[in-house]
């Protein structure tokens, strides 16, 4: 029999946390419902949950648990179980939980069309708060290429990796615990090997976006190949002054439903001084395009006013505001970062990365602080560097 101090040492001995690592589902092909689940541990715990490459949320480690019973197809009496001997509640709320868990995780598979890294707290957890194993997201620029009909383009800024070495980029990423990784630019089309990389990554189970001005999307044959090949959600640049950028987006909404694709499509638009009296029409025209989310920047601090009212516009319009996707060139600043104001997003440099085509690692695009090189130096070399000050 156990003394009192040991049931009393049992009792409020904390939890050992799950083993850390991603876990993941994939529904089998012939499924009456098709949908993934990736789940991140952390060594403390805490979770991130992304649900069929559409909406992430952040856990804390009761919630995780939840998340990789879920994960792992337990049944719910044994995941019940498991969590009432592990954090000592009564087997009847833990079921309770796990069930409310779980048609909450439902709810949102039934909903189309969600923006792929919308946030939703679960448990109290904030994200981006405390410490993480590893970045959310990696964002890759294959090229500094644009096509000849973009202005602006920059060039060739940088020695380009070969694929084998945006493969082993891949390779790296996911090892750390890293499940999506959107595919940029300059224009990501023009590397004849898109297609390979995007089914390395789906391999490898990571979640896919593609950073585009969409002038190849509109080929069926060619974005077929590409959702083939796992691409999950995509962000058109948009050109507002060309005839064909506004093409482009209503042929990739048609042949979205032709092929009935299950491809999330933001328009992404910066607003210059040339453009900003225009700013609400244009969203307007957006909207009639079949577009139901958009992501906007300014190339000029001085135009938070016109971005503000964009904002506000954009949701008056039904448009979703994405907020935290790589910012795009634009022909009036094309090396550096779209933003209305100094300060970078809350998770740059934290919730993603941003890698140059020569596999130097930035905090996010446009920030000249170099944390290390990709296929150089060692992960947690490079991780390391982003909890640290700049002048270190």
């Amino acid at each position: 029999m156990a003394s009192l101090r040991e049931l009393i040492s049992r009792w409020f001995s904390k939890v050992e946390p799950l083993p850390a690592g991603i876990y993941r589902f994939k529904a089998p092909r012939d499924a009456s419902k098709q949908y993934r689940l990736h789940l991140r541990l952390e060594p403390d715990g805490r979770g991130l949950l992304l649900i069929n490459a559409a909406t992430v949320l952040h856990l804390n480690p009761t919630a995780a648990e939840y998340a990789y019973h879920l994960v792992q197809k337990a049944p719910r009496e044994e995941a019940a179980r498991q969590v009432s001997r592990r954090y000592r509640v009564s087997y009847e709320i833990a079921m309770q939980d796990y069930v409310e868990f779980s048609e909450f995780v439902e709810s949102l598979l039934e909903v189309p069309d969600l923006e792929p890294i919308s946030s939703f707290e679960t448990g109290r957890q904030q994200p981006y708060s405390g410490r993480i194993s590893a970045p959310y997201r990696l964002d890759c620029a294959l090229t500094y290429r644009q096509l000849e009909s973009c202005a602006g383009s920059p060039g060739s800024v940088f020695k380009e990796l070969t694929t084998a070495e945006w493969k082993s980029i891949l390779d790296k990423a996911w090892a750390a615990g890293i499940p999506h990784v959107i595919l940029t630019g300059g224009e990501p089309t023009l590397r004849p090997d898109l297609v390979e990389l995007l089914d390395h990554a789906e391999q490898l189970g990571m979640v896919t976006g593609l950073l585009t001005d969409g002038q190849r999307l509109g080929d069926s044959a060619y974005l077929d190949a590409l959702l083939q090949a796992g691409l999950d959600h995509t962000v058109i640049v948009l050109e507002p002054q060309r005839d064909e950028s506004w093409e482009t987006l209503i042929s990739l909404t048609y042949w979205k439903e032709a092929l009935e694709a299950d491809l999330h499509i933001v328009a992404h638009l910066t607003i210059t001084p040339d453009n900003a009296p225009q700013a609400g029409a244009l969203l307007e025209g957006l909207a009639g395009t079949g577009v139901h989310a958009v992501s906007l920047s300014a190339s000029n601090p001085s135009l938070a006013s016109v971005l503000s009212a964009a904002r506000e516009h954009a949701a008056v319009l039904g448009l979703t505001l994405v907020w935290d996707l790589p910012v795009p060139y634009t022909d009036l600043n094309p090396i550096a970062i779209e933003t209305a104001d100094e300060s970078p997003a809350p998770g740059a440099g934290r919730a993603w990365l941003y890698v140059q085509p020569n596999g130097d690692v930035l905090p996010a695009r446009g920030r000249d602080r170099v944390l290390g090189n990709i296929l150089r130096d060692p992960w947690e070399a490079i991780w390391v560097q982003t909890n640290r000050p700049p002048d270190l």
